[in-house]
């Protein structure tokens, strides 16, 4: 009998503890919610759709220029194919871009706001995996016009450039991916720490412009609300700093304090289904998907690097991706996406934002998730 009731309580712990560990479990998922089975999902949605005008997958008028949310989609779709080892999806990717060297140059973003230098990041992709110079000089043509002060330079641009920084400097909190991207990829190709040293003063000017008291951030000193998915630009580009970041780095504990800082503030406006709202502290506003993405990306990352706890973070970076994973309508599109969204210092402009299927706002930060759950 004492046996029986020994064996009873030793299953009861057992069992106990993994429906606990359950909650913070990164690696086994409800069938059809894995992120192997979801990336594979959003990857071939891309390869499958035209280009976007700026996130929009069915424009009115085709568009004139690669745009932005191609760029992260692109690059969200090819680490999915290596930290999957899919050299054939990986290829599919490649194949996509190719035509831009000839039949549609003309596609080819200026680079002339940071908007456009962030396209330098897929070539830069393509060069790690293919080592061909056409990509790598594509790439760096990108990244370094960035720091590449124009003749017809305005004041504040030349006042920026002579400190150091980009002359596309906004202080929008958007920059804070389209700008250390670009010189993140090109580190990374080139192991020339002058990209990656200019990232990280970037992100720090920024860190001590606008982070509020609270850690988010608004969208810009003349716009005074912590919009989603600004908010999540800033998110993923301190994570993704800090995951190539030297630990020598002199600014690499100032990043790290904003970012945890910027991770405890999201835990606490977190919702129970998981979801981040569109204006993120307003309990008003409507859940929003691709900021959602780029948070939940931003805490796997630092949970599987070991900057956040397992638990506490594991749990909120477990309960975004199956929250998000509800947003996937039958053709493979994630619903509730903000549409794009300049800077006005009204609440009814963040509140009234058109409310987007299948933009590739969204698509992109959930092939990041995918892809950092995998790693």
């Amino acid at each position: 009998m004492k046996k029986s009731l020994l064996l009873v309580l030793l299953l009861f712990v057992v069992f106990g503890l993994n429906a606990k560990s359950k909650e913070y479990d990164l690696k086994h998922w409800p069938n059809g919610k894995s992120p192997i089975e979801i990336g594979t999902r959003i990857a071939e949605k891309f390869l499958k759709t035209a280009h976007s005008k700026y996130g929009n997958t069915h424009p009115a008028t085709p568009p004139t220029q690669i745009t932005y949310p191609d760029v992260c989609t692109w690059l969200g779709g090819m680490w999915f194919a290596e930290v999957t080892q899919n050299d054939a999806l990986f290829n599919r990717f490649e194949g996509r871009f190719t035509p831009l060297f000839d039949g549609e140059a003309n596609l080819l973003p200026k680079p002339n706001h940071v908007d456009n230098n962030v396209f330098g990041s897929v070539p830069l992709e393509l060069y790690l995996k293919t080592k061909q110079q056409k990509y790598l000089d594509l790439g760096l043509k990108y990244a370094d016009t960035q720091w590449t002060l124009p003749e017809d330079a305005k004041s504040e641009q030349k006042d920026f450039a002579s400190q150091g920084y980009s002359w596309q400097t906004r202080i929008w909190i958007d920059d804070m991916f389209m700008i250390t991207a670009v010189q993140a990829q090109a580190y990374r190709a080139t192991g020339d720490l002058k990209y990656i040293d200019r990232a990280a003063k970037e992100m720090v000017l920024y860190l001590d412009k606008i982070q509020l008291a609270n850690g988010l951030f608004y969208h810009s000193p003349d716009a005074h609300f912590s919009w989603g998915r600004g908010n999540g630009w800033m998110a993923v580009g301190m994570a993704e700093i800090l995951r190539i970041l030297p630990n020598d780095n002199p600014n690499r504990n100032r990043i790290m304090e904003g970012y945890h800082k910027m991770m405890a503030a999201l835990l606490k406006y977190q919702e129970t289904d998981g979801m981040w709202r569109q204006i993120i502290d307003d309990p008003e506003a409507w859940k929003e998907t691709s900021g959602t993405a780029m948070f939940t990306y931003a805490m796997i990352t630092g949970v599987k690097n070991g900057w956040l706890d397992q638990k506490t973070y594991g749990t909120a970076a477990r309960n975004g991706w199956l929250a998000l994973t509800n947003y996937i309508n039958a053709n493979d599109e994630l619903t509730e996406v903000c549409e794009g969204t300049n800077i006005q210092n009204d609440r009814n402009h963040y509140m009234q934002r058109k409310r987007i299927v299948g933009d590739l706002h969204g698509q992109a930060p959930l092939l990041w998730c995918a892809t950092a759950l995998l790693r």
